[in-house]
């Protein structure tokens, strides 16, 4: 893990010097972060990188995951699903278990003494201990929230208003709540091993490793296995365009343990890729970050082609390599992505193919968008700036009489 230190090259000395001076703002504040899995998925990937940061900066920060079983973890992806806008019923004996599995958890845990920081509709009810705990709850809801079924809201309404704020990734997501709504982009840590500069010779070596022609375009979307990114989709586009350009396909990502649709998804996939030698279906383990950031330095273009999405960490994670993206213009991809400027969003499979053949025989034009990609990432969606919001939110709870000031992704709030 990074000294906080070592970010000072890429943000300057004063966004450094700025968090160890709101942080002392902290001190003797505990800080509980808790969600529902320790690997795979955005949540838990920012938190992995956040936590240690938050520590070395001096604040008491800890991470804690709920557990539940498989009824739980099944009646949880449903959920995701409809607040995603998708038809998935849930049953009264599915949301009394789902209410139970938080009730058992909450009689397990220790929880914080000044500030518990729930992540997603997984643990939210676990709230009901905070009238008795007396310190202070924030909910964040990294799921994209413009569409969401009013059977699932209507559920966990009562319980988002038992928090003291709310914390949404894009403007679009907001809703309307009896509490505060704050406004914060995820990040990316350019010196994780997913992110940080690479050799060429480890980029190579990766390639070879997945068979891949580096003499011919590489085509590649990383996300998990998930029927939200469209990864079928992904294959109808690559098809497209293969009949004009000898492109390959790699379509790599992973599962996480809260969501029981993986397998299924995977299996779908390598069915509809048949016997295309030039698909590259991966399924990576959690510990694949390296491999990852090799097969997308080692890309000619980088997709992300989301039917519905909370934030897609993947976008700025390409950009900030200086790849060209094409991505769709869904949930918080639009605020990492100007159209023509440092980036492509597309709302079809047939405009995915044609933005992607254009950048496959342009690719001077598509370096451009890479380069122009990883500037705005470096302003807008770094770890640094997510972690002062965090340390801006934090600080609103306990002097609510002052003005707090958000800036993340050039989005304003005032809790």
């Amino acid at each position: 893990m990074p000294d906080i230190r070592d970010y000072t090259d890429i943000v300057g000395q004063g966004v450094i010097e700025e968090l160890f001076l709101l942080a002392e703002r902290l001190d003797g504040k505990e800080i509980q972060n808790i969600n529902s899995t320790a690997v795979g998925g955005g949540v838990a990937e920012i938190l992995s990188r956040m936590i240690p940061l938050l520590k070395q900066l001096g604040v008491n920060a800890r991470w804690d995951v709920i557990k539940g079983d498989e009824r739980f973890f099944s009646t949880t992806k449903k959920m995701h699903n409809a607040l995603h806008g998708v038809d998935s019923p849930i049953s009264a004996d599915e949301f009394e278990h789902f209410v139970q599995v938080n009730r058992d958890n909450a009689a397990d845990m220790t929880f914080a003494k000044d500030v518990t920081f729930i992540h997603d509709p997984q643990p939210i009810a676990l709230v009901e201990r905070k009238t008795e705990l007396g310190s202070k709850w924030l909910w964040r809801c990294h799921i994209d929230f413009t569409e969401p079924r009013m059977q699932v809201m209507d559920f966990l309404n009562p319980y988002i208003a038992q928090y003291d704020a709310s914390v949404f990734s894009a403007p679009a997501f907001s809703r309307h709540l009896p509490i505060p709504q704050v406004l914060i982009s995820p990040s990316i840590d350019p010196l994780s091993e997913k992110n940080k500069d690479i050799p060429q010779s480890v980029v190579d070596a990766t390639l070879a490793q997945y068979g891949l022609d580096r003499e011919r375009p590489i085509v590649t979307q990383i996300s998990r296995f998930d029927y939200l990114k469209d990864p079928v989709g992904v294959i109808h586009a690559y098809r497209k365009v293969k009949k004009y350009i000898d492109c390959q396909l790699v379509l790599a990502g992973g599962g996480a343990t809260d969501d029981p649709e993986g397998m299924q998804v995977l299996a779908e996939v390598r069915e509809a890729a048949a016997d295309d030698p030039d698909i590259h279906v991966l399924f990576l383990p959690p510990s694949s970050d390296l491999e990852i950031n090799a097969l997308v330095r080692g890309s000619s273009v980088v997709l992300q082609k989301s039917l519905k999405e909370g934030f897609g960490l993947t976008v700025s994670e390409a950009l900030w390599k200086g790849r060209p993206v094409i991505a769709s213009a869904v949930g918080g991809i639009p605020l990492q992505i100007a159209h023509k400027y440092s980036g492509i969003l597309t709302h079809s499979i047939d405009g995915t193919a044609y933005y992607l053949k254009q950048l496959l025989q342009e690719p001077e034009y598509a370096e451009k968008l890479g380069k122009n990609g990883r500037e705005h990432v470096r302003t807008n969606f770094l770890i640094t700036r997510h972690i002062r919001d965090y340390l801006l939110l934090f600080l609103s709870v306990f002097y609510p009489g002052d003005i707090v000031r958000f800036d993340g992704a050039r989005n304003d709030a005032t809790p």
